[in-house]
């Protein structure tokens, strides 16, 4: 059936068997992320950053909530493929034979930029931020006692984030396929998109210049480099369009 004449309940209908599917592959991640997570949590509890921290469970239920956080994290990590899919199976319909093709190959692309997402902000940005809390602690003479809960709360708020941030090319690949966003477009908001990624980086990082730095400079660069992806992406959509009229 042609995906522009589906009524709106065939719409759902058909989100509705995508959210299935995710949700019973989510269950069975699930099952391998709970057989997963201690090992994880320990390696992360033995990192360079948490030795020099005092870890304590203050609640009775603060080492389960814990573990249950990490192995949902863990399981969405395994499914990231299947839920890409799926997103992808659901809009596919409405596009061309040719840009289906193109658009099936983001899916492992955007896996790799969210894991090196995750990567930047685990080895270089979360160091950073513990360094900083810690030499202020000692500044203030205050023994730093954190809970076990508090900083793998910590620890996912500021890492989890960045696989997400780390997305912008393969977003504006797919918008600039879409025809929602131009090239010229990216180029005019160039200095108010600068602006707010200077921003984003104020806020997460503490505040030092160099910290601050670190941060910003590939928030940048992440998006010159999704100008340029833009730029390639407008071609390629003018190059079908333009093939298109000669075939009609």
């Amino acid at each position: 059936m042609n995906p522009k004449h589906m009524t709106i309940i065939e719409h759902l209908t058909e989100l509705r068997k995508r959210l299935i599917i995710v949700a019973v592959f989510f269950v069975i991640a699930m099952i391998a992320s709970l057989f997963m997570a201690q090992p994880v949590i320990r390696y992360l509890q033995h990192s360079t950053e948490a030795k020099e921290l005092t870890m304590n469970a203050f609640r009775v239920t603060d080492p389960l909530k814990v573990y249950m956080e990490v192995s949902v994290i863990i399981a969405v990590v395994l499914i990231l493929p299947i839920i890409l899919y799926q997103i992808w199976a659901f809009i596919s319909p409405g596009l061309y034979e040719r840009e289906r093709k193109i658009t099936l190959t983001y899916i492992p692309l955007a896996i790799c930029l969210f894991l090196i997402g995750i990567i930047f902000s685990y080895y270089i940005l979360f160091p950073l931020v513990i360094q900083f809390m810690m030499k202020l602690s000692h500044q203030m003479a205050i023994h730093t006692v954190i809970g076990i809960n508090e900083y793998f709360s910590f620890l996912i708020q500021i890492t989890l984030p960045f696989g997400f941030i780390f997305q912008m090319p393969v977003v504006t690949m797919f918008l600039t396929r879409l025809g929602m966003i131009t090239p010229v477009f990216l180029k005019k908001v160039r200095k108010y998109a600068y602006l707010g990624l200077i921003i984003i980086a104020a806020i997460i990082t503490p505040p030092d210049v160099f910290s601050q730095l670190v941060v910003s400079v590939p928030l940048i660069a992440l998006y010159e480099i999704s100008v340029l992806v833009s730029k390639f992406s407008y071609r390629k959509v003018k190059l079908i369009e333009h093939s298109l009229e000669i075939e009609n």
